[in-house]
């Protein structure tokens, strides 16, 4: 017999990949018919983010790298570059998870948002030194503040519609760890 809390983990790994996969389904459509149209939040990070940090079991590393890398390919940017830097991230959050169960939300979405702004930064950097072409910093910025704000929205129906919440405290093993 398969243990319900195994079974639960492979349920929103599963859920993970599907929502990843509808976004890069309709981010490749060829809908954008018009210029100057403004770039939208990146949701599979900012989903990745929320779910880190609420259950940091329900997204493994090699989870998110393959992903993270398989977008790389996707929207033909350089390969492993953004991954790396968002496995880095998530694995930063993942090890403060367990300080910020008690934080309030908006402390939540401080330190989120020093970490996707870090991330962008960091990334303009390594393709600024080995001269890669990068999209325009006003783009760039636009996307980030878009990710940030997003933030909320998601949490939110991250909570309302799949049933993700902050780990409470008997829900952790004498470890730590959840269960």
């Amino acid at each position: 017999m398969v243990d319900p809390i195994t079974s639960r983990r492979w349920l929103y790994r599963l859920l993970f990949l599907a929502i990843s996969g509808v976004i890069v389904f309709f981010q490749l459509l060829p809908l954008d018919l018009t210029a100057g149209r403004w770039p939208g939040p990146d949701l599979t990070v900012v989903f990745a983010f929320a779910w880190v940090l609420r259950r940091p079991d329900f997204i493994p590393v090699a989870l998110a790298a393959v992903v993270f890398l398989a977008m790389d390919f996707l929207f033909m940017r350089p390969p492993g570059l953004w991954a790396g830097l968002i496995v880095l991230g998530l694995e930063f959050l993942r090890s403060r998870e367990p300080q910020s169960r008690d934080l309030p939300f908006l402390v939540e979405w401080a330190m989120v948002s020093g970490v996707l702004v870090a991330l962008t930064l960091a990334a303009r950097l390594v393709q600024m030194i080995f001269v890669v072409g990068q999209p325009s910093f006003g783009l760039v910025t636009l996307q980030l503040a878009a990710s940030i704000l997003s933030y909320p929205i998601v949490v939110s129906a991250s909570r309302m519609i799949f049933g993700i919440r902050k780990i409470a405290p008997g829900e952790v093993d004498q470890l730590g760890h959840p269960l």
